[in-house]
């Protein structure tokens, strides 16, 4: 499809988890301008929440519809409401709609060494096991949902964030690095499990990008001034270049694109 013709379909939407900044405000624009309506769940709290609006502002400005929730996309009941309404959405028009785009881009973590002087600043199971279930495989539930109510058919894009931590060491990154590692082998499972549907699956490793997320990791300052360092472009990569790549993506030319993890970065993971 090119992004001609997804102008003119009045009732295609993304769905984008972890929508309200970062990669993902990035690509719901993106994909606003494209010509889709934007279903947003984010986690914001009252001090946050005007940036929302701004957002929801400009995918208007686009001539698009936008519905955000401010929810914990992890939640089960949480989400089964969040589909329930979703749903109701999609069938409202005379042209029923779906989800054209799932983009997975939920950033909330523990970030604590898993060793430590003393055992109150180790990471706890708990701890570990919030990092793995929102980060990576409330991914698996989302899509199952989404599949199970046939809210994405032939054609859909499912996209998941990752990182270069998934397969590199950071201090404190422990917990996270183990969850990108299990988003993109679920990525690779889903790949296989949505194939006979049409539906593409792939992860986006995007370069060191300053956003909201990877200010809260300890050191990140560093590692910004060493991935520019690095970088071929001499540059860190930005929201918008992982959102332009999303929207090269979902379209229908990329169909035999799945079961990767792609770099968006610039060339940055390949240099030492």
């Amino acid at each position: 499809m090119m992004e001609k013709d997804l102008q003119t379909n009045s009732n295609q939407w993304a769905l984008i988890l972890g929508a309200s900044s970062g990669f993902g405000e990035a690509a719901a624009l993106k994909l606003a301008a494209m010509g889709m309506h934007i279903f947003g769940v984010h986690l914001d709290r009252k001090s946050t929440l005007p940036n929302v609006t701004r957002i929801v502002e400009a995918i208007h400005e686009q001539g698009r519809e936008a519905v955000f929730v401010n929810a914990n996309a992890a939640d089960p009941d949480k989400r089964q409401e969040i589909c329930d309404a979703i749903q109701t959405k999609l069938q409202e028009s005379d042209t029923p709609g779906s989800i054209q785009v799932l983009l997975h881009s939920l950033a909330f973590g523990t970030l604590k060494p898993f060793l430590a002087p003393s055992p109150t600043e180790a990471i706890t199971k708990a701890q570990l096991e919030m990092t793995l279930d929102v980060m990576a495989n409330s991914l698996v539930y989302w899509t199952q949902t989404i599949i199970s109510r046939k809210l994405m058919g032939k054609g859909g894009r499912i996209f998941a964030m990752t990182s270069a931590g998934g397969a590199r060491v950071w201090s404190t990154y422990g917990a996270v690095s183990a969850a990108k590692a299990a988003l993109e082998s679920n990525i690779r499972q889903l790949t296989l499990e949505l194939a006979p549907l049409g539906i593409t699956a792939n992860t986006i490793m995007a370069g060191v990008t300053d956003t909201p997320a990877l200010r809260k990791i300890p050191g990140s300052d560093e590692m910004m001034i060493l991935a520019k360092r690095k970088n071929p472009s001499g540059r860190l990569t930005t929201p918008q270049d992982v959102a332009d790549a999303i929207g090269l993506l979902s379209q229908a030319e990329s169909h035999w694109i799945t079961g990767n993890v792609i770099c968006v970065d610039g060339g940055e993971f390949i240099v030492d």
